[in-house]
């Protein structure tokens, strides 16, 4: 039998849409100067419709949305969470944690956590915004998402040449993993945010629409979760499949929207 979430989803689905035809930038061509430039101003754009005021008292913490060419390929750097750590164990990621006193901002605190869990140097990030509004996850955590294009070490920003021209792509065998929190990093492209085989629709905190979706066969050695009840919250997807499900799949869904892919 179905669960209500999954009923409800299923009967939600219709109010998910992906309108290819009208997304803001290319979901197959690399990123480029030009590309970043109209994503920063849909975000700035976005912001000023969904500010949210920091709650005194409330515990926070921040997550990066590492967007990057790999090989040319558009899309997201994502993490494998540890097996062995005490929350969210086994799923996939965005790089990021809570926010510590010594943190001069939120922004701050997402630029640590991603050098400390994948290598990346803040000088590597170009941060485009925030958007929201932040959602708190299930560690009772206020979680405000960042976006930001990943450059290679040693690669230098350049507001030279044609904005046309494509940005430089990392390698994934050049990050530095902390074993203690990551179990691999993997690149998600954006043409999997509209592909029908990798996507199905499911509810944030039962209430919300969003896409789900497979990444099974991008996590080298994954081969299946074991978990006879298909419930997503015992591991990293539903039915043995790898997902970006739960709060990570609720930011790439607004994200997506934000580029005008969902709708």
């Amino acid at each position: 039998m179905l669960s209500r979430t999954l009923i409800t989803a299923a009967a939600h689905a219709s109010t998910l849409h992906i309108q290819l035809s009208t997304s803001i930038i290319s979901l197959t061509s690399p990123f480029t100067r030009g590309s970043l430039r109209t994503l920063q101003n849909a975000i700035i754009a976005h912001a000023t419709t969904s500010k949210t005021p920091v709650t005194p008292g409330e515990v926070n913490a921040a997550v990066l949305v590492p967007l990057c060419n790999v090989d040319g390929v558009p899309g997201v750097l994502l993490e494998l969470r540890g097996g062995k750590l005490r929350s969210h164990a086994g799923e996939v990621s965005f790089p990021g944690g809570r926010v510590d006193p010594a943190d001069a901002s939120f922004l701050a605190a997402a630029l640590r956590e991603t050098q400390e869990e994948v290598g990346l140097d803040h000088r590597q990030i170009d941060i485009l915004g925030q958007f929201g509004p932040p959602e708190q996850s299930l560690m009772g955590l206020r979680v405000w998402p960042y976006v930001g294009f990943v450059y290679p070490r040693g690669s230098h920003h350049t507001d030279t040449g044609s904005l046309d021209d494509p940005l430089p792509s990392i390698s994934l065998s050049s990050l530095t993993i902390s074993q203690a929190e990551v179990a691999t990093v993997f690149h998600l492209p954006l043409s999997a945010f509209t592909s029908p085989t990798r996507i199905r629709p499911d509810m944030f905190r039962a209430a919300s629409p969003y896409w789900a979706i497979d990444v099974s066969d991008l996590v080298e050695g994954f081969e299946g979760v074991n978990d006879p009840s298909g419930h997503s919250g015992v591991s990293g997807g539903k039915e043995g499949r790898l997902e970006v499900w739960g709060l990570t799949g609720w930011y790439m869904t607004l994200l997506m929207r934000i580029l005008k892919v969902y709708t």
